[in-house]
């Protein structure tokens, strides 16, 4: 092409400045060309492609970089000529035509992660981490074919000085090769997923997986904070996942009622009467006939039937209302129950109101929760043993 625009250049009189001219003349045919045969591309992509969904746009995207790939070929078959006599400019149209391909496979590869991302399998198996891995080993790879371009070597030549280096590069992305493997082990064995409730107070998160790396876990916490952990501190420190709890639809009850020991006493005929007429602890005496029964042991059971005729409590599983080792806070009545509910706000009311209920009918069994004593308590005894004293000596 610069031989058959130079002939024609020179037959008509500029032989003087003809070769001048000929480098103008390809310099405009190729951004004519290229600015052409892109925007032919692309507008063939955006009639036939539909944007309207994930997989259309990023097929779009993909094919916006494709249309670059025209600019080094364009001036490779205008400037063929120029490249066996210029060397320069034949590196300069390889290392573009590289740069070129190197774009438009991250192009494949960030579409390859929108389309996979908009289905549900990317909660549970998400390829972020390994995407960033091919991207970089793309972009290494690319990285060498221009320096040997460009020095002229052969690529397997820096290849081997790589080899040799492997030491120092090791040393020097330590983190970033810890935060990889960690990033495979816990995406194989499924550890975590975007999407679950993770806790890990050391790192002060508690909250949802918003998104999964090579390196690095983000995590948003209940307070719309953002903690990025690096995906080794997984593998080599405990966290909390509650996955099993949202997936079974189950949020387990586990508190304690300090009952006053001093309160605690063998059944009398007549408060046995009064028990007897509460409805939900019928089945239990006709159970026990005969029996002994203290007013702690018939509090108990009726714990356990209220949880077993609540509604709002899973009856399939563990329910269990058990007394713990005394303490100095008193005898702990330990309830264990599964809510039908796993976020905060549902949960946190139907706990509440069981205990609600618990602390307002336990002096009907004649027992009282254990309260240390208060300032005024202290203050009001003080008060009674002075005014005891203040009426002996009356006396």
């Amino acid at each position: 092409m610069y031989t058959y625009i130079r002939d024609i250049l020179y037959n008509a009189g500029f032989d003087q400045f003809s070769s001048l001219i000929t480098y103008a003349v390809l310099a405009v045919l190729g951004v004519i060309c290229c600015a052409i045969i892109r925007g032919v591309i692309r507008g063939i992509a955006g009639r036939v492609l539909s944007q309207d969904t994930v997989r259309g746009s990023a097929l779009t995207i993909v094919m916006q970089r494709v249309s670059n790939i025209v600019i080094p070929v364009v001036f490779i078959f205008l400037a063929r000529d120029l490249t066996h006599r210029y060397y320069f400019l034949g590196v300069l149209v390889d290392v573009a035509f590289i740069i070129v391909v190197m774009l438009i496979i991250f192009s494949c590869i960030k579409s390859l992660g929108a389309v996979y991302d908009a289905h549900e399998v990317s909660k549970a198996f998400p390829i972020h981490g390994i995407l960033q891995v091919v991207t970089a080993i793309v972009g290494i790879i690319g990285g060498i074919v221009i320096i040997a371009r460009l020095v002229g070597q052969s690529p397997m030549v820096l290849l081997g000085s790589l080899g040799a280096m492997t030491a120092i590069i090791t040393l020097i992305f330590k983190d970033a090769i810890l935060g990889f493997m960690a990033g495979i082990i816990l995406t194989a064995n499924k550890m975590i997923q975007i999407g679950d409730w993770i806790e890990l107070p050391n790192h002060s998160a508690n909250g949802f997986v918003i998104d999964l790396t090579m390196t690095t876990v983000k995590v948003e916490n209940f307070d719309k904070t953002i903690t990025s952990i690096p995906a080794y501190t997984l593998i080599s420190d405990s966290f909390i996942n509650w996955r099993g709890m949202i997936e079974a639809g189950a949020r387990r009850i586990m508190r304690s009622l300090f009952i006053d020991a001093a309160m605690i006493r063998i059944c009398s005929d007549e408060m046995l009467e009064r028990y007897k007429k509460v409805p939900l602890l019928a089945a239990h005496f006709a159970q026990h006939e005969g029996a002994t029964f203290t007013n702690i042991g018939v509090f108990r059971a009726y714990i356990t039937a209220y949880l077993r005729n609540h509604d709002l409590i899973h009856q399939e599983m563990m329910l269990l209302v058990r007394q713990l080792n005394p303490t100095a806070s008193g005898i702990p009545m330990e309830i264990v129950a599964f809510a039908k509910a796993t976020a905060a706000m549902e949960f946190d009311p139907i706990q509440s109101d069981i205990f609600d209920h618990l602390y307002a009918v336990i002096s009907d069994f004649d027992l009282q929760v254990y309260q240390s004593p208060s300032g005024n308590d202290i203050r009001s005894i003080e008060l009674r043993k002075y005014h005891g004293e203040q009426n002996r000596e009356h006396v």
